[in-house]
């Protein structure tokens, strides 16, 4: 009997219980609104300039570049609404394989106007030269490609594409949620106009995110009040979990390169282990985070393994589409052509800093035997 293991990391991670010790005083005696001018606002106020800092820190910006929102997906609206505020009618480009909080805003923005254009990717997943160039010619105001893919971990070269956008005149926004703490970050580097972060993928809080922003560009606000963050997301801050949030990005910075190298051991056993079973494994042709392995094994619905993973005390994510609602296979496979019979069989394992080789071998193990039961069941009634 092997021992329960959590394999969803992508999804969320458990609290670093450095990151609570930090956010504990915020939660009693630290009650303070950062905007009133006694010494308790200015406390509030003095933490959260810090964990600004950090945040600009880890991800190689200024900290006036940081705007502090609920979570990425916040922070994805914030950048694609409040930058097609202030511009003109035009073409936002986004990658086929976006998050929902980047396809649907671009998505609404047809409503108002706005033409929309997927740009294309290979049967890796990786960003198809062709389209990409086509959407260039095309002259977008708004570029939006993901730097790692939360299903497969396929990392875009996001430097290169942002470079090339940048003649065109489009403003370029990259979600780095998924990348954040298992690749190196660096916001001069990346030439970006705007990055989005998320404090719950590294061992932050849920409900604590963050938007980089180019001072250079002009959003107009999603939630209009107060004026905190630079005008651009008013509402009382969230001391705590904003606390939280700088002390998981200086913590995940800090142990990035040595944690990457030990999850990029622990993915290749992984994915020793369901080739053996017959897998398929998406994406395997191209660069992927450390710590993510998305297959399929033939034959097998991929909802069903989880399940019954879940049940033997392994946590992992199917293929199914973001909302736990909707039942349609992974769209991100779809684009890059996989059939799909075959997405509706994927299976996303990922890993994280408790993740053992004991876990592993546990996972590899109890799948191999579920597998061989539900292969046997469908022999049976064949």
């Amino acid at each position: 009997m092997f021992k329960p293991a959590y394999l969803d990391w992508n999804a969320t991670t458990p609290l670093d219980p450095a990151v609570r010790e930090a956010m504990l005083p915020w939660l009693g005696a630290g009650f303070g609104n950062a905007s009133s001018r006694h010494e308790y606002g200015r406390q509030a106020r003095a933490a959260i300039d810090e964990a600004r800092a950090r945040v600009a820190a880890a991800l190689g910006a200024h900290p006036t570049e940081v705007v502090f929102t609920s979570g990425g997906s916040e922070a994805n609206n914030l950048f694609i609404k409040g930058a097609a505020a202030v511009m003109k009618t035009g073409l936002i480009a986004v990658s086929a394989i976006e998050h929902p909080c980047v396809r649907e805003p671009a998505r609404q923005l047809r409503r108002s106007g706005w033409a929309m254009r997927e740009i294309a990717v290979n049967g890796d997943g990786v960003i198809d030269p062709a389209s990409w160039q086509a959407t260039l010619e095309a002259r977008p105001a708004l570029i939006s490609v993901m730097l790692a893919n939360n299903e497969t971990g396929v990392v875009q070269d996001v430097a290169t594409l942002a470079a090339a956008a940048r003649p065109a005149g489009a403003w370029f926004h990259t979600d780095a949620v998924q990348a954040l703490g298992k690749l190196s970050l660096d916001f001069r580097r990346l030439g970006v106009h705007a990055l989005t972060v998320s404090a719950h993928k590294v061992g932050g809080p849920l409900g604590a995110g963050a938007l980089v922003l180019d001072k250079r560009v002009e959003l107009a606000p999603l939630i209009a009040g107060g004026g905190q963050e630079r005008g651009l997301r008013s509402g009382t801050e969230n001391v705590a979990a904003i606390v939280g949030f700088g002390v998981a990005c200086e913590r995940a910075h800090a142990r990035q390169a040595d944690e990457a190298q030990r999850l990029l051991r622990l993915r290749e056993r992984v994915e020793a282990g369901v080739a053996a079973l017959g897998a398929r494994i998406f994406s395997a042709g191209a660069t992927r985070l450390p710590n993510t392995v998305f297959f399929a094994l033939e034959g097998l619905d991929g909802e069903t393994l989880v399940g019954k993973l879940d049940r033997a005390g392994f946590a992992v994510a199917s293929g199914s589409a973001c909302s736990s609602a909707n039942p349609e296979p992974s769209h991100t496979l779809l684009a890059m052509g996989v059939e799909a019979d075959i997405a509706r069989g994927a299976v996303r394992v990922s890993l994280g800093r408790d993740t053992t080789d004991e876990d592993v071998a546990g996972f590899i193990a109890t799948l191999g035997r579920i597998a061989n039961e539900l292969r046997q069941l469908t022999a049976m009634t064949v």
